[in-house]
């Protein structure tokens, strides 16, 4: 394939969609993992993006890449955009439910870099993007401090990455905004805050492609977006 090909996790809606559609529109091809590929109707045409079944809790990510090698011969970005967030107590002694928010928003995200790593170093200019979060920035409250400490390491992964690949052309960045008009923004904004004032998923993702398609010599570690004013962010 002549389009350059990018791993998309959470593409379904939200921040994902919009970068999928973003990508479409600049000339990517966009494989996007589902946890049901059956229930999704995106719309999508074959020939700018498929939908393979895939649960970040659940694994999978090395059958997913391998398959997309097969069909397309190369990868040249993997999007992390899965995330799910958990208003607990930071001290719930409910272990499986922390266990389960990093397994989405922390260990899938390794692990897709990890089974894509190779052909990432092949494509020369390999591109990994973690959806981070503010809440990867600083801790803003008690009721997001369970969520923060999940970005917190998210936000260490895209760094690590970054670091690991920078040999091999590859580079890291870890997007991090703060609220967004989506289901998971209205729901932690919990009515305070209207959704034409967030902002806005699509321009996420036109910033998103952006540092994708920036040369190796421009790296952007971190970037940091806000809708209000919010101490240095």
């Amino acid at each position: 394939m002549d389009k350059k090909v990018m791993l998309l996790t959470g593409g379904t809606r939200g921040i994902g969609r919009k970068i999928a559609d973003e990508a479409i529109a600049r000339g990517w091809f966009v494989s996007i993992g589902a946890r049901d590929p059956s229930a999704q109707d995106l719309g999508l045409a074959p020939a700018d993006a498929e939908v393979i079944r895939y649960d970040a809790a659940k694994g999978g990510e090395g059958d997913w890449v391998a398959g997309v090698l097969e069909r397309f011969g190369h990868v040249d970005a993997v999007v992390a955009c899965a995330g799910i967030f958990d208003g607990a107590s930071i001290v719930t002694p409910d272990e499986e439910r922390v266990q389960h928010l990093f397994d989405v928003n922390v260990h899938a995200p390794r692990r897709l870099a990890a089974a894509a790593w190779d052909a990432l170093k092949v494509s020369g200019a390999g591109r990994v993007v973690v959806l981070g979060s503010l809440s990867g920035k600083r801790v803003k409250s008690a009721g997001s401090g369970l969520y923060s400490f999940s970005k917190f390491a998210a936000v260490a992964l895209a760094h690590a990455l970054r670091h690991e690949g920078w040999e091999d052309g590859i580079r890291a960045t870890a997007i991090c905004p703060g609220l967004v008009a989506t289901d998971m923004g209205l729901d932690a904004a919990g009515g305070a805050y209207p959704a034409d004032a967030m902002t806005q998923p699509q321009d996420v993702a036109k910033v998103t492609l952006d540092a994708i398609e920036m040369p190796n010599t421009l790296s952007q570690a971190e970037i940091a977006l806000n809708c209000q004013l919010d101490g240095i962010f």
